[in-house]
């Protein structure tokens, strides 16, 4: 035992004198999950629009002070052609422009109806279906204003309540995300990249015909990026209670209990990264690729999966991400127990002793 005590000690002197695993391991945490809290948002604020203001009458100048009142928005300039449109969103000046038509005013009184076209930039899809509702909102919110002294025999009046985020903070869907890729890159890649070093320095053969028992090695091996992914998970936890103000509705404990859990999964997956790769760039490019990008494309992090082909869903499920994302969300913005997520609680479990099994049967350790 004082021998595995300190096979464990070095490899933690090792981790801390390399001062490009300190950075990998506390740097890129703190890097990412303030670049996706602060930079990285589905909100638009203070967005440059332009003006076509054919009618320039009282009532569109209401509408547009209406407009740029609000902190969505900013005019940027008023065109006088149309011709000017195309012009300006080539130059990407702006990211919409607002088309009011001739007599304006005068169709609204005389027809009740009178157009605004929205024109946006739809080179970036998102941010332009956002503004679009962004400013039918605005808009609706004016009319509803200039119709309330108006009495409507029949009508249907929609109430939507945002459930567990009713401020659609971005950072909601963020910081889980963050925290699984973090903890996935972390323990995977540092752990596959720790032991693929031994091999190919030729000191691993050195360590498994030593006092130390093969499965010590192994156990050493892993055992400082536990704890050091904890931490990571912590310092994750703390920022986004404190600076994101992100709640945690559900138990601390159950919270830190599955994310040990899936440590222990993304360090096996590293265990079996190791056994098939040869040297310390494979198993780097084998855990980014390998890893990162399902993790970023297949774990609804980002992208919803019920969006996706069929046989992409099928492969998701085999991405232990997904089911950590899931059960991130249902603790800290839900508040469920594990009642409600013993399933895939489950699948972390199996995924755990599945991936365990190939690296002990690829290293032939047998536990005794």
């Amino acid at each position: 035992m004082k021998r595995f005590i300190g096979f464990i000690k070095k490899e933690f002197f090792h981790i801390f004198r390399d001062r490009r695993s300190l950075f990998i391991l506390f740097g890129m945490p703190i890097a990412q999950i303030m670049l996706f809290g602060f930079a990285i948002t589905n909100e638009i604020n203070n967005v440059d629009i332009a003006v076509l203001d054919h009618s320039k009458d009282a009532t569109t100048k209401e509408i547009i002070n209406k407009i740029s009142a609000s902190k969505y928005f900013s005019i940027n300039q008023f065109i006088d052609r149309e011709s000017d449109i195309e012009i300006i969103f080539k130059k990407g000046k702006v990211k919409a422009v607002l088309n009011f038509e001739e007599g304006f005013s005068k169709k609204l009184i005389k027809d009740n109806k009178a157009t605004i076209q929205i024109i946006t930039d739809a080179t970036d899809p998102n941010t332009a279906n956002t503004i679009s509702n962004y400013v039918n909102a605005i808009l609706q919110q004016y009319q509803k204003g200039l119709n309330e002294d108006i009495t409507i025999a029949y009508q249907i009046v929609p109430q939507t309540r945002m459930v567990y985020n009713p401020e659609l903070k971005s950072v909601y869907m963020f910081v889980p995300g963050v925290m699984t890729i973090i903890l996935m890159l972390v323990s995977a890649m540092m752990t596959s990249i720790s032991i693929t070093r031994e091999k190919e320095l030729g000191t691993m053969e050195i360590l498994l015909v030593s006092p130390i028992k093969p499965i010590q090695v192994i156990v050493g091996k892993v055992f400082p990026y536990i704890f050091l992914s904890i931490i990571n998970a912590i310092v994750i936890v703390v920022l986004s209670i404190f600076i994101f103000k992100m709640p945690v509705q559900g138990n601390l404990f159950l919270l830190g209990f599955e994310s040990v859990l899936f440590i222990i999964t993304a360090l096996a997956l590293g265990i079996l990264i190791s056994t098939i790769s040869a040297t310390q760039q494979t198993a780097m490019m084998i855990s980014l690729m390998g890893l990162m990008l399902p993790v970023i494309l297949l774990s609804g992090f980002i992208f919803p999966i019920s969006s996706m082909p069929i046989p992409l869903q099928v492969i998701s499920n085999i991405i232990p991400a997904k089911w950590f994302i899931i059960i991130i969300k249902g603790i800290m913005l839900k508040g469920v127990g594990l009642q409600y997520l013993w399933k895939e609680t489950l699948i972390l479990v199996g995924m755990t002793i599945f991936f365990m099994g190939l690296s002990v049967k690829k290293y032939k350790i047998r536990l005794e």
